[in-house]
């Protein structure tokens, strides 16, 4: 059976984001797979790991809950916005926070290797642009999607990880939205 997670990163709940998850939540509805969401603009916790890994800051019941669902998922959907290159700050703390050693990685002992936590799992990034995503690809070589993907999934093990960029949002027409909306739909019927 799929168990699927939901991950939205993105803190304006009127954003098409939420619009994204609804129609993939829709999709979804008619497999039968299992799901559960983390909304991080919900959650309550503290956006900063103050100490780094120097000393362990205790996490907050919100982001417990978080690590029991990305354990209990083998497949993850995540949305949300590129700013300024990027993710939002609440979504890259909720990361800092979360995946943590011990429980997404372990660093081996005088080694610079690491053992990955999180394997057996899949991904799905879906990524919206107020640029064309072409553009965003071949100019910028798309760093949220490389931290993301590369530097935070496939480190911790998720693998094998999509990627879905969309845009440009801005100023699109809501015929545009609106053939997204039905293939992210489709993506949750076909359980990508």
């Amino acid at each position: 059976m799929k168990k699927i997670l939901l991950i939205n990163g993105h803190p304006d709940a009127e954003s098409f984001n939420f619009a994204l998850v609804a129609a993939y939540k829709k999709g979804l509805e008619e497999t039968g797979a299992e799901l559960q969401e983390i909304t991080i603009k919900d959650l309550n916790f503290n956006l900063n790991l103050s100490y780094g890994y120097r000393k362990r800051t205790e996490l907050e019941p919100d982001l417990l809950a978080a690590q029991e669902k990305i354990k209990w998922a083998n497949h993850l959907v995540w949305f949300y916005p590129v700013w300024w290159g990027s993710y939002p700050a609440i979504m890259k703390g909720f990361i800092d926070r979360v995946f943590l050693p011990g429980f997404a990685f372990k660093k081996r002992e005088n080694s610079v290797w690491w053992d990955k936590l999180l394997q057996n799992k899949s991904a799905h990034i879906i990524a919206t642009l107020d640029q064309p995503a072409w553009y965003y690809w071949l100019v910028y070589r798309q760093p949220s999607t490389n931290a993301l993907k590369k530097l935070t999934l496939q480190f911790c093990g998720i693998h094998p990880v999509k990627v879905t960029s969309i845009g440009p949002i801005r100023l699109s027409k809501e015929s545009y939205r609106n053939n997204w909306l039905s293939k992210i739909e489709k993506f949750g019927r076909e359980l990508r």
